[in-house]
């Protein structure tokens, strides 16, 4: 009896002591991240047959369990993936916001200032001063692009470190964690029953809980315990004892971009940034790719858009000199990028009709098909040349590309950093038109005519020598055009074109147009009224191309839209989505901290509950050595009975 009530309460001290152990441990670790409050499963001994009943044998330590629940586990790692995406994708945002946003150092101003200049020039065309000041908003504008531009730039430049960063994040995560697969397999197999060691579990569950905050991930448990994590696309990063490490390297067609991807024995195998969806990773790779790439291509467009238009309009004119207008801008042209040898030119054809998404081109050995990648809008040909979103396609007849060969296609990525003013001297500003027109003083109708204006066909066939215009009654057409050009005649929007040396019909208000010359006669004219269209000499008054500059400034350059709505249609845009991302990221936010306090009540320690349980296991210790005590002395007492 004596060896059995030992054996009871030498298993109750062994019990209780296991409590007070694990409580105490439970105590020390409260504040500790991650840590999973462990809880005492005891079980009663198995109870002897004795003297026709069953007898009990005290108690057994059954296990030392942690109080953890996989499916909240599951949906924190799903909370801190969409947090740190929205979270990354929001702090890059909000940098562009500000930069374009700013009302005093965006790009508006600077496009005012500009056109302000060609309002002044077109008011004083002959003022030396009024001339420099324009120039000198020229420079200010293309300077404000240039800075915008290499603003975007280092912010690709910090977001590629930042993806690198991540990266290196998720290798060593990977590795710790593979490392702990590899422990706790050793330490479950030296312990009886296979009980798991609670704190190398808790270091690895807090080590996937970080990872799932840097990419999107899934956790598959094998069998023996160990833990397989894969990528949003199924890619294992640890499979067992084992960690598949990501590489970082520069994108081999675009090297201002970073790739993400997989190495194999037969090379790098990339990821999209669909691939990489959520966490810190996938939030950088989707900023990146969609609006840090649409950003700078906005830039770029309504740079090409100003310097194209500008460009033309002083090929319309004559400056100070006399002399036909030059380009004011440098432009940029689009770039190719590709590995391959075969030779694909990319020409801008209508700066209206850009886009500001970049093209990639493949070819499948026998059809290229063209993907516009903002969107994915795809185009099928067989051949060359090709029109597409303001764009002329060709390809060189050799070398021919191989199969499977691919082009990237920025066409408005460096038009903001190529923009450039070309001179210096004022006097080539082209203010006055090309073409000037009088009536005869002769005249005796009342038919008037207009000052004339040029189109882009005139710097081809120059006007050159004087024409008079002679108005017949007998058969109410004009004649005098030149014999070798059809004439175009329009009236209340319909154009009727006149062949070449053909009698041209006379309409009040009608206008005339040839060679790139465009005139407007009104009124009634008497027979032989004539009227003169010559090159205009001596303008350094005249101010008509300057005006039509003047004009560009409200014109729908880009799809319709001025260069100011365009802007503003990019900056709105851009605030628009920081808005939405904003809202998004405090909602996750919010619901990782829901998350967070459901696992805290299930997990966590309390510290109240703990040490309740500390006194309970006090009292049950002590109990329990009272009854080793009760033993004791009834072991004396039958020793005592020999006596």
């Amino acid at each position: 009896m004596a060896n059995s009530i030992y054996g009871i309460g030498t298993s109750a001290l062994s019990a209780a002591q296991a409590g007070l152990l694990t409580a105490g441990h439970n105590i020390s670790n409260a504040n500790t991240e991650g840590y999973s409050r462990q809880r005492v499963g005891q079980a009663s001994n198995v109870p002897l047959y004795s003297g026709g009943a069953w007898l009990g044998q005290g108690v057994h330590t059954e296990s030392i369990r942690r109080q953890y629940d996989d499916l909240l586990a599951g949906e924190l790692r799903t909370a801190q993936a969409q947090a740190g995406h929205s979270q990354a994708y929001l702090n890059q945002l909000q940098s562009i916001d500000s930069l374009l946003a700013d009302p005093l150092s965006g790009l508006s101003p600077s496009i005012d200032e500009f056109f302000a200049g060609v309002h002044d020039v077109a008011s004083r065309p002959s003022d030396a001063a009024a001339r420099q000041n324009l120039l000198s908003a020229a420079q200010a504008l293309v300077g404000r692009f240039d800075e915008l531009d290499a603003q975007l730039a280092s912010l690709r430049s910090g977001t590629n470190m930042r993806i690198a960063s991540a990266v290196g994040e998720i290798n060593s995560l990977s590795d710790q964690i593979s490392l702990l697969n590899r422990q706790i397999l050793a330490s479950a197999s030296g312990t009886p029953g296979a009980q798991m060691p609670n704190d190398l579990l808790d270091q690895r569950d807090t080590l996937v809980s970080q990872l799932s905050q840097q990419a999107r991930i899934s956790v598959v448990s094998s069998s023996n315990g160990n833990y397989n994590v894969f990528l949003a696309n199924g890619q294992a990063l640890v499979l067992d004892d084992k960690a598949q490490p990501l590489t970082v390297r520069p994108d081999p067609l675009d090297a201002e971009n970073v790739q993400v991807g997989l190495q194999t024995s037969s090379g790098l195998v990339p990821f999209r940034s669909t691939d990489l969806d959520g966490g810190t990773l996938g939030g950088m790779l989707a900023f990146r790719d969609e609006i840090l790439a649409s950003t700078q291509n906005s830039l770029g467009r309504i740079a090409l858009a100003l310097g194209t238009t500008v460009n033309e309009q002083q090929a319309l004119g004559l400056d100070l000199r006399g002399i036909a207008g030059t380009d004011m801008f440098s432009l940029g042209s689009p770039q190719v990028l590709t590995t391959s040898s075969a030779v694909l030119s990319v020409d801008i054809a209508d700066t209206s009709a850009l886009t500001v998404s970049d093209y990639r081109l493949r070819y499948d050995g026998t059809n290229y098909t063209l993907t516009r990648l903002n969107d994915g809008v795809t185009t099928t040909f067989a051949g060359f040349p090709q029109s597409i979103d303001g764009l002329t396609l060709d390809m060189a007849a050799a070398p021919a590309p191989a199969v499977n060969d691919s082009f990237l296609i920025q066409p408005t990525r460096s038009g903001a950093s190529a923009l450039g003013v070309l001179f210096a001297d004022p006097a080539r500003l082209a203010a006055a038109s090309p073409v000037r027109t009088t009536a005869s003083m002769s005249n005796t109708g009342t038919g008037a005519i207009s000052s004339g204006r040029v189109d882009a066909g005139y710097p081809a066939t120059p006007l050159g020598a004087a024409l008079t215009l002679s108005y017949s009654t007998a058969t109410g057409t004009l004649s005098g055009f030149p014999v070798a050009a059809p004439v175009t005649v329009t009236v209340n929007g319909t154009a009727t074109t006149y062949a070449a040396g053909a009698p041209v019909p006379y309409t009040s208000g009608a206008t005339f147009a040839w060679n790139g010359i465009e005139i407007e006669i009104s009124g009634t004219p008497a027979n032989g009224d004539s009227f003169g269209v010559a090159p205009n000499t001596n303008a350094v008054g005249d101010n008509r191309n300057m005006l039509a500059m003047a004009a560009l400034q409200t014109g729908g350059l880009i799809g319709g839209n001025t260069l100011q709505q365009s802007y503003g249609q990019l900056v709105s845009v851009i605030g628009n989505k920081t808005r939405e991302v904003q809202v998004a990221a405090e909602s996750q936010y919010n619901l990782v901290t829901q998350v967070r306090a459901t696992r805290e009540s299930v997990s966590g320690v309390n510290l109240d509950e703990e040490a309740a349980d500390l006194l309970r296991f006090q009292q049950a210790y002590q109990a329990a050595g009272k009854l080793i005590g009760v033993a004791q002395s009834m072991f004396e007492t039958i020793l005592g009975l020999g006596r």
